[in-house]
């Protein structure tokens, strides 16, 4: 039986190297500089460093109990969605009573499963599927992306929920973009959550390939009502970006991600 203690001190020590190396949010390929922090966040040397520590064991604990090891979510894509996911809380943008995200890994194949759901405050994995791309990302691989009208592509970056709606696929879940310059014309584009008979295991075996959307995250049609009942009304969401491919998010500043999970964690002591 996996020891869990053991693995997760493991993947603390490894993202702590990480961190120390970089400075940064880790990324396969360039990294970008670490913007600024806005000016409210402002740590000193030991809060940062205390934060440090817990955030790094929060995710190393939340990855092994969750299991996403054996699930194919890489560890540095899930770090990199909970900096995103903590500064989100930190601005305002979401909830910090918000506890779901979904992950969606553009560099991996689109006949593997590559969309996971984890609720963090379980540390727990809702739901691991399929997920479409654009017809013009890429045939199997996810290659280009785009924020415009028409382009028939997927968007990267990070998203927040809205509502729900039944529309030509069925229950179907609205998305607005946060990410600037990268996915904040989703609205405007109707690329929401919807369900796609050519998102399957069917559809790979006769193709070599799954099917692709106008530019939505098209799941498998059983699927979807589920995963939209766990995600929608102002959770987060992130789609990921392939080796090679140029990302640079507002989202992915360290120091106000550590803010924010110091203060749902009950870290922060400040004097007043």
């Amino acid at each position: 039986m996996t020891n869990l203690p053991t693995v997760a001190a493991g993947l603390f020590l490894t993202c702590l190297s990480w961190f120390t190396s970089a400075g940064a949010v880790s990324a396969p390929g360039p990294v970008a500089p670490v913007e600024e922090a806005p000016a409210t966040t402002v740590l000193s040397a030991p809060e940062r460093s205390l934060y440090m520590a817990a955030f790094e064991q929060h995710i190393a604990a939340t990855y092994t109990r969750a299991g996403l090891l054996n699930a194919g979510l890489p560890l540095v894509t899930y770090r990199k969605a909970l900096v995103g996911f903590y500064n989100l809380q930190q601005r305002g943008t979401v909830s910090s009573k918000c506890h779901t995200i979904t992950i969606i890994d553009f560099s991996q194949s689109s006949t593997r499963e590559r969309l996971w759901v984890v609720d963090l405050a379980q540390g727990r994995l809702l739901h691991h599927t399929l997920v479409a791309h654009g017809k013009n990302t890429g045939a199997e691989y996810a290659q280009s992306f785009s924020n415009q009208e028409g382009s028939e592509m997927s968007s990267l970056g990070f998203y927040v929920t809205g509502t729900t709606y039944q529309g030509k696929h069925g229950l179907s879940l609205k998305l607005q973009g946060v990410d600037e310059g990268y996915n904040t014309n989703a609205l405007s584009r109707s690329v929401v959550v919807h369900g796609a008979e050519y998102v399957s295991p069917a559809f790979v075996r006769q193709h070599g390939r799954l099917g692709r959307s106008q530019g939505c995250p098209a799941l498998p049609v059983a699927q979807t009502p589920g995963i939209i009942r766990s995600i929608k009304s102002g959770t987060v969401v992130f789609a990921n970006a392939p080796t090679g491919v140029a990302y640079q998010s507002q989202w992915l500043q360290l120091d106000g991600a550590l803010l924010a999970f110091a203060q749902h964690s009950g870290l922060l002591q400040r004097p007043g």
